[in-house]
């Protein structure tokens, strides 16, 4: 899911939120992401979490993206915490 937080949040403008089904999918997700936008020689600034916490965070300034296990992206709620904010893509 991509989230337009913009006028909602301070410190970001969009929000990327998805789930893996297992710890070595959310590395994975968390790897792929990482490995294609250095490629593009986009660093993140900070990074945060594990897969086995079920919570993995990259932080690209405007852009921060959050990949969860499925239970802990159910009890963070994102979307619902940010409801007001714009849908851009949803996949399901």
């Amino acid at each position: 899911m991509l989230l337009d937080v913009r006028g909602l949040c301070g410190f970001a403008d969009y929000f990327v939120i998805c789930a893996g089904e297992s710890q070595r999918q959310l590395r994975s997700i968390y790897d792929e992401i990482e490995k294609s936008l250095k490629n593009q020689s986009t660093l993140p600034s900070h990074h945060e979490g594990s897969s086995d916490s079920g919570w993995l965070l990259l932080d690209y300034g405007d852009v921060i993206v959050h990949v969860f296990g499925e239970q802990e992206r159910a009890f963070y709620n994102l979307e619902g915490f940010w409801r007001h904010a714009r849908t851009v893509l949803s996949i399901q």
